[in-house]
């Protein structure tokens, strides 16, 4: 054989094992030793991956979870498409108590309808929010409201959310929505907002996120806010649960108690609640003064005139 090709065997066969050594003792060197009950905790959860939990992944949650049953703590980590019954299948693994989540909900919060809020254009542009969001404020010209274009729907991966032909608006269904967040994220307008269910699937909310002032943004939708501020005077002081700033009116899940007497004081129905609200009392008519009727004149007083 040549020679010069046995030299070149040669000095490969020495470079291939001197790079082999190299790389043996840089993975010991900076092995990183991996709990195996990671891999355990990834396979009892739903294997979604959609980031609901606030981590990257179904594996990133798992990690997570392993470390905070280490600390002895796993209170606010949670998985929305496995709800409780997974989360107690992991505490269970773990030996770790798993404190309960509050079952929560995506709310659509865009009464702009095609009823309320008419369009004034036609868009012919890419049939995604994110792209006509960064066009031009919408076709009925609210800034704020919903584009109508389904970027919420095309997300969800649980088919709980769809567009209403007829109000031109995403519907959610409570029943198959997981608080995942997805829809939350993929709006350009965050007009979605993930709220408790409440008990007894009782809530209330604003049913709009339009900041401008009350006669600009009733121009474009007559659902709008108007920021009269009836809700938050209607609202009994002792909860006091409406939050008002920037022209708008939002109502505190942790104060509101649902009793749905904000809803039927709106003048523009901005307000919407799940639970039959309270009719308004009627006004008390003002009570009608009897008649008086002049006092006869003593008859000498008659005589005399």
């Amino acid at each position: 054989m040549n020679p010069v090709i046995l030299y070149s065997l040669a000095t490969l066969g020495i470079l291939a094992a001197g790079a082999a050594m190299i790389l043996f003792f840089v993975a010991k060197k900076f092995r990183v030793d991996e709990d195996p009950r990671i891999d355990e905790v990834a396979d009892l959860l739903p294997g979604a991956n959609c980031g609901g939990c606030g981590y990257p992944g179904c594996r990133g949650f798992a990690e997570a979870l392993v470390k905070a049953a280490d600390a002895g703590d796993m209170s606010g980590l949670n998985c929305p498409p496995g709800g409780g019954d997974t989360m107690a299948a992991v505490g269970e693994f773990l030996g770790a108590e798993v404190g309960e989540a509050t079952p929560m909900v995506a709310v659509v919060r865009c009464g702009g309808t095609c009823e309320k809020a008419p369009p004034k254009l036609e868009y012919n542009g890419p049939a995604k929010c994110d792209i006509a969001h960064k066009l031009f404020s919408g076709a009925n010209g609210c800034p704020h409201g919903c584009l109508g274009l389904g970027d919420c729907v095309v997300v969800c991966d649980y088919d709980a959310i769809h567009m209403d032909k007829e109000t031109g608006l995403p519907v959610v269904d409570d029943e198959k929505c997981v608080a995942c967040g997805l829809c939350v994220t993929a709006c350009p307008r965050r007009i979605i907002e993930l709220r408790p269910k409440g008990k007894k699937n009782r809530r209330v909310w604003v049913n709009c996120i339009n900041k401008e002032k009350g006669a600009v943004a009733r121009k474009n939708c007559q659902a709008a806010c108007i920021a009269c501020q009836i809700c938050v005077k209607t609202c009994p002081e002792k909860i006091q649960a409406f939050i008002f700033k920037d022209n708008l009116a939002y109502i505190d899940t942790e104060k509101c108690i649902a009793c749905g007497m904000c809803v039927p004081v709106c003048p523009t129905g901005a307000i919407l609640a799940t639970c039959t609200p309270p009719k308004p009392k009627p006004k008390a008519k003002p009570e009608a003064k009897p008649e008086t009727k002049p006092e006869p004149k003593p008859a000498a007083e008659e005589a005399t005139s």
